[in-house]
């Protein structure tokens, strides 16, 4: 019965022609939740399960009804997995408004503990951008798969380039993700560059958020260690 499921899934997928596999956001959306369930209580607002709770159900929803990602679906399904990304993304910044409250008026006590939280966030910061810029490029990875996909909010180096092998090439989570890290980390595109107006207020948001947290972790851990 399974493998007959699995014939027909694979038949589908074939009949549908160009898909994109939704595993690899799913993944980030999930350590997301994991780095919140783990965050101090004071860094958090509500029952510590509200967030993970209607992150879950969303993304558990989603994993059934979207194992892949194509042009011909709904758009109710990706006003759902936009719904997600925006939770990810306000409760990271809940957090990150919290942490930065506490490093200033926090003397010594549990500044060690909010420096490595800065951490979580940092990288749930990463990670919720890349599922912005993989959501939005091109009007969504469903409409990457159409034959005529929408004009590209990115520049990647293997568009330009004259290898034959690279004509197909399309981007995946992973370069989006990649994206978000570089520009978290160097507050600037590295890989890719922005094309337009919506891409670039995402990326200037997200540069913002991580200077910010970088900043005041960093001034924060040299008070520790002079203490």
């Amino acid at each position: 019965m399974l493998s007959k499921w699995f014939r027909l899934l694979r038949g589908h997928h074939q009949e549908l022609g160009v898909v994109e596999p939704f595993w690899e956001a799913q993944l980030a959306v999930l350590v997301s939740i994991v780095l919140y369930v783990v965050l101090p209580a004071r860094l958090t607002v509500g029952p510590r399960w509200l967030v993970p709770g209607l992150e879950g159900v969303l993304l558990l929803g989603l994993a059934i009804s979207t194992p892949y990602l194509h042009h011909t679906q709904s758009t109710v399904r990706r006003r759902m997995s936009i719904a997600l990304i925006v939770i990810v993304t306000a409760a990271n910044f809940t957090a990150e408004g919290l942490l930065v409250h506490y490093l200033l008026r926090s003397g010594g006590s549990g500044g060690r503990s909010l420096v490595f939280s800065a951490a979580q966030i940092w990288f749930t910061n990463v990670a919720a951008f890349g599922l912005w810029f993989w959501e939005v490029d091109r009007g969504g990875p469903h409409m990457r798969t159409a034959p005529k996909p929408h004009a590209p909010d990115f520049l990647f180096p293997q568009m330009d380039a004259s290898d034959p092998s690279l004509k197909a090439w399309r981007p995946a989570f992973l370069d989006y993700l990649y994206v978000a890290f570089t520009n978290a980390s160097a507050f600037s595109p590295t890989d890719a560059m922005p094309l337009s107006v919506r891409i670039k207020a995402l990326m200037l948001i997200q540069a913002i958020a991580s200077f910010l947290t970088v900043g005041v972790v960093a001034a924060r851990a040299v008070n520790i260690l002079n203490m």
